[in-house]
């Protein structure tokens, strides 16, 4: 894996803020609470934890619109950052509060989508603990820590936590998020070249297991 650092209050702003970094691709994330409910949750007794990611103009090596958000790409990685964090919430704790997630990639070196998913538990766990401390939430609503790698074939080789040059010449290319029991709660993952076996597949997730272990252990 590549060096993981964590800057928390990255900036004043937001109720939560975290820069998360692993390697040279770099995320930041902020938290916001709102005391409106989608409407469809109305009378539901639950709460909602929605996120939503995007690429600033010049964390690329080409520039990035700013419309890019309007595009399928960063909506899908929205959309699974938010269903990968509500997969360990309880909704019932946060009844009537919307919290929104933002990952603004700052630097894009591989893997953003599965450092703004570290990131992101990290910055709600601390929105959620400071909720309780100010007696506005009665627990952390949190079932379960939450890791995401991405693992592939290079060349033949087992590699974990691809940058773009390994991730553009993967043979493999699998992004796994799981929680503290690894269990499965997104895969996603396809063979860029010829087919991969489930050895092949058995081998990765053993691969990310370990590595989403360290991930835990920074979280912690």
């Amino acid at each position: 894996m590549r060096n993981i650092k964590v800057t928390k209050n990255f900036i004043n702003s937001a109720e939560n803020s975290v820069l998360y970094e692993s390697g040279n691709t770099k995320v930041l994330v902020t938290v916001s609470v709102s005391t409106r409910v989608p409407d469809w949750l109305l009378n539901s007794e639950k709460g909602w934890v929605t996120a939503e990611y995007n690429m600033l103009p010049g964390s690329s090596g080409n520039r990035i619109s700013r419309k890019s958000f309007e595009g399928g790409r960063s909506k899908e990685i929205s959309r699974l950052i938010g269903r990968s964090l509500r997969a360990v919430c309880n909704l019932g704790i946060i009844n009537g509060y919307s919290f929104t997630v933002d990952c603004d990639v700052l630097e894009a070196d591989g893997g953003t989508r599965t450092a703004s998913i570290n990131g992101a538990w990290i910055a709600l766990n601390d929105t959620f603990n400071q909720m309780v401390n100010n007696k506005k939430l009665v627990q952390n609503p949190l079932t379960s820590k939450l890791g995401a790698i991405s693992v592939g074939i290079v060349g033949g080789k087992l590699i974990a936590d691809l940058d773009y040059e390994k991730d553009s010449n993967a043979d493999v290319d699998l992004n796994l998020v799981l929680d503290e029991k690894f269990q499965i709660l997104e895969i996603q993952g396809t063979a860029e070249g010829n087919p991969f076996s489930k050895t092949n597949l058995d081998d990765l997730f053993d691969l990310a297991k370990e590595c989403v272990q360290e991930i835990f252990t920074v979280q912690s």
